[in-house]
């Protein structure tokens, strides 16, 4: 496999090493050992599986107090992959980092704990797989507003499909301070 260091410290694009043939495919989609010496020291405890429509876009979610890192990719599909650095201390506290992830060209996005994460569905529709380091706990979700000027993510599409959720979120000044504080 190949691995890619993004300008996000922790964050990083995944190649893996697919065998195929005429028959089809085979790749590993983890391996422990491996992805430890790329960099990944989290343990995996849950995994989620969703499927969305062309312009769908999710996000940007994190939670406050019970950080998730994920290992995302996608089965079908195609998506723009979005990771914002909330860790407090860091040097990149804010920006982004995105990249496309395809059924195609099998790529893997290691979103690290401390980081908000979204997704806008690219294709017809798209089926997204994610290894998450910790279990999903609604009371401790947020989020940040997909199109916060702050952060200036420059999505691929203009007036996506959004829940009436983050529609909702707040930006990232108005936030700042909870996160930084450690949401005391």
């Amino acid at each position: 496999m190949n691995v890619t260091r993004t300008k996000l410290t922790g964050c990083i694009i995944i190649d893996p090493k697919v065998f195929g043939d005429d028959r089809g495919f085979f790749l590993e989609n983890y391996h422990e050992d491996r992805y430890f010496d790329a960099g990944i020291k989290e343990r995996f405890v849950q995994d989620n599986r969703s499927r969305s429509s062309k312009n769908v876009l999710r996000g940007l979610h994190f939670q406050k107090t019970k950080p998730q890192g994920k290992l995302v990719t996608v089965i079908d599909g195609e998506v723009f992959d979005v990771a914002v650095d909330l860790r407090p201390d860091s040097k990149t506290f804010g920006q982004y980092e995105s990249v496309i992830l395809t059924g195609e060209n099998k790529l893997q996005f290691y979103v690290p704990p401390g980081f908000a994460h979204g997704f806008c569905v690219l294709s017809e529709s798209a089926d997204f797989q994610y290894k998450c380091t910790d279990y999903y706990d609604p009371s401790d979700e947020s989020g940040l507003l997909w199109n916060d000027p702050v952060i200036n993510i420059e999505w691929p599409l203009i007036n996506p499909l959004l829940s009436e959720k983050d529609k909702l979120q707040p930006l990232l000044n108005e936030i700042e301070d909870k996160i930084k504080q450690g949401w005391q």
